[in-house]
């Protein structure tokens, strides 16, 4: 090869070629994928004949370490790899959850009422009793079974209504519920649905709390609190079934449940409408912004709108319900205004010392933070 072709690139392919053969490649990466999904439903297939947890942490390390060490010969990035085997690893669970891994073979068929069926979650719910494989009947509103026909004929009775009318509800079902029933609820407040529960029914009693929205892509790896009440029996059966959709169960009590999400809700959830309200109240643009979006300002960006695209209601209902509200957006302002005062001061000695006493607070769960987030930030920015 001369030097003149090296510099034109005669030799070189064109472009159109180039991006036939690439998508010719990736035609067979989709090929082995599809050959890899179908070893995935074997496994699911032994899985659920030997009773095996579809979740397998130290096969996942296993496999993360193996191909990121593979990648670097190969000329590939190993972050790069770690990410498409992440998702690949996920994409497995989900399909092993969905083809029933981890429902017992001699499973028994259980009868569940969902009141509230109609709504997000409460539909949420029944397409997973319903996956796993049990008769689920719906009953709302606008349906002909009422709740009071559905309470007295189920095995389970799961309350998913809105949060203020939930302990009504529970009052107007529960002496319904069979004695050999199960009696729950999906409420994202734990204490006074609990009482009212255990208060009208005989039956036993579970609180749970999807720690997810209804429109996720998956269940699988998604959190449930659950708060024991009566009746260990149903509480294992419980268990086993969310586990079984791939859920991970964390079970609380009702009072440590409520004060936990006096942060993880309230607060959050508070501090991001003071955001939305802030930026309405300013006027500026949105449009005006976007060309000038850093990684971190898109994905609040992001987190605010979609906060504001759904039911006031229901967040409402959540804040409000709450028995910590005051006391969180009380110190939430207190917070604001002290570093408001930094900040306009020019104190910057003022405004260390807040970064300093915040980042003890987190400790070492910054080194996570920091790793995690540039995992999202990289996602992200792929996607723009």
């Amino acid at each position: 090869m001369t030097s003149s072709q090296q510099s034109t690139g005669d030799d070189v392919r064109s472009l159109p070629v180039l991006r036939a053969l690439i998508d010719a490649v990736d035609h067979e990466v989709l090929q082995l994928l599809s050959r890899r999904n179908g070893l995935v439903a074997e496994v699911a297939a032994y899985k659920r004949a030997h009773g095996v947890a579809i979740r397998d942490h130290r096969r996942e390390r296993e496999i993360i370490a193996d191909r990121r060490e593979r990648s670097t010969p190969l000329g590939l990035q190993p972050d790069v790899i770690e990410g498409m085997y992440r998702l690949l690893l996920w994409a497995s669970r989900d399909r092993q959850a969905s083809l029933r891994a981890q429902v017992p073979l001699d499973i028994e068929t259980k009868t569940i009422a969902v009141i509230g069926g109609r709504g997000a979650m409460g539909s949420c719910m029944a397409r997973m009793f319903a996956d796993l494989g049990h008769a689920v009947m719906i009953a709302d509103l606008d349906t002909e079974l009422t709740p009071e026909v559905a309470a007295r004929e189920a095995d389970v009775v799961a309350i998913s209504v809105p949060i203020d009318v939930t302990v009504d509800v529970i009052r107007r079902v529960g002496p319904l519920v069979r004695a050999d029933a199960l009696l729950m609820d999906v409420t994202s407040v734990k204490t006074a649905p609990m009482e009212a529960m255990l208060a009208s029914t005989r039956a036993s009693v579970v609180g749970t709390h999807p720690l997810f929205g209804p429109s996720v892509h998956s269940l699988q790896g998604q959190r449930v609190a659950l708060t024991p009440g009566r009746g260990d029996e149903w509480k294992q059966w419980l268990t086993r079934m969310l586990e079984a959709r791939g859920l991970t169960v964390v079970e609380t009590t009702p009072e440590t449940h409520d004060r936990a999400m006096a942060v993880v809700q309230v607060l959050t959830h508070f501090s991001t409408e003071v955001t939305g309200a802030t930026m309405a109240k300013l006027g500026v643009p949105l449009e005006s912004t976007l060309p000038f979006t850093s990684p971190i300002y898109l994905i609040e960006l992001l987190m605010t709108a979609r906060h504001f695209a759904q039911s006031p209601d229901l967040y409402a209902s959540i804040q409000m319900s709450n028995p910590e509200t005051a006391r969180v957006t009380e110190t939430f302002l207190q917070a604001a205004e002290a570093m408001r005062e930094s900040v306009n001061a020019r104190d910057h000695a003022a405004f260390a010392r807040v970064f300093d006493h915040v980042h003890d607070y987190f400790g070492e769960f910054t080194e996570r933070a920091l790793e995690q987030s540039s995992f999202l930030i990289d996602r992200l920015v792929e996607r723009a």
